[in-house]
């Protein structure tokens, strides 16, 4: 049995939404992007968040890291609450917890070279001479499949697969344990995404990485995890290991998103199309997650939520109706 690594407990997130009302004497409404979510991801492993747009994957990454600090909540990080951690605290693990952004190159300097560019990160972390910090650079760039020409480049002359390899180079060099990856190939064409996974897949096992992949893609979350844990506003509603997801899906939601993937023998008229669209998760927000959009919904669906539980063995789900 694997070692946990990251335990995340009753997570939640708020943003501020609107004024309902007149005015300024209106009602102040928040958003829960993340409300009450509960987690965990083991050593070794690449754990898969998927959901629609919107449901609060990335903001649930962003937490981790601690570009977005939750709330309320914990996050356990080898049995370190980070949400109560200080900055000069955080500053110290920042290298063990990485993250690839789906749009690298918005987070890299067009005024700098490639190699300046990690070099300045390697300076961050503590490696004074310039010396090794290029020794490492290069070895880092062949590791992600580039080469030393690439260190003397500016980030515009990268293509779009390279940016996301020197996005993930990026994160490796402070030799993170745990990096959460935010749809780091939705953006890049079909064969382009297999050569970004096979290396990813690669390189976790050559480094002993832990990965959190995020995507709105079902078909990329199954070929990279180990485990899936599937996300619709703002909570999980079932979570699995990969193959058990795809063979015996418990919650409506996981089998309205694995229905969706095109399937050439089914004539158009046949797909299945989730009606409706995701609501606001307000602070009042009562209910299951998806009873305005679920088939099987009753009464009690509308007023109480149902428990996220462990419905089988490794197999949790959160619906009023899987027994039936």
């Amino acid at each position: 049995m694997r070692e946990t690594l990251l335990e995340i407990k009753d997570l939640k997130k708020i943003y501020p939404l609107r004024l309902s009302g007149r005015g300024w004497f209106g009602k102040k409404e928040r958003m829960c992007a993340v409300d009450h979510l509960s987690m965990t991801i083991e050593k070794g492993e690449t754990y898969g968040l998927v959901g629609e747009s919107g449901c609060g994957k990335s903001t649930t990454g962003r937490a981790i890291v601690g570009l977005s600090p939750a709330d309320s909540g914990s996050i356990l990080y080898e049995g370190k609450d980070l949400c109560k951690m200080k900055e000069r605290e955080m500053r110290s693990l920042r290298g063990e917890l990485q993250m690839v952004f789906q749009n690298s190159l918005s987070a890299l300097n067009p005024r700098l070279r490639i190699g300046e560019i990690l070099e300045e990160i390697l300076k961050i972390h503590g490696v004074t001479e310039k010396a090794k910090r290029k020794e490492q650079v290069l070895a880092m760039l062949e590791k992600v499949g580039l080469s030393e020409e690439h260190f003397f480049r500016f980030p515009h002359e990268l293509s779009g697969g390279q940016v996301q390899r020197l996005g993930i180079a990026g994160a490796l060099l402070t030799h993170p344990k745990l990096i959460v990856c935010d749809e780091p190939v939705s953006a890049l064409d079909v064969s382009i995404q297999a050569q970004i996974l096979n290396m990813l897949m690669r390189l976790k096992m050559e480094l002993g990485l832990s990965l959190m992949f995020i995507s709105h893609d079902i078909g990329v979350i199954r070929f990279i995890s180990d485990r899936i844990g599937v996300m619709y506003l703002g909570t999980l509603v079932e979570e699995t290991s990969t193959e058990t997801l795809f063979e015996h899906p418990l919650h409506p939601y996981t089998k309205t998103l694995l229905a969706a993937i095109p399937d050439p023998y089914i004539q158009g008229e046949d797909f299945q199309v989730l009606s409706g669209e995701q609501p606001v998760r307000t602070e009042d927000f009562q209910g299951c997650a998806f009873y305005s959009r679920c088939p099987y919904a009753k009464e009690i669906c509308k007023k109480e939520a149902p428990v996220f539980r462990e419905v089988e063995p490794g197999h949790k789900a959160a619906c009023y109706c899987i027994e039936e």
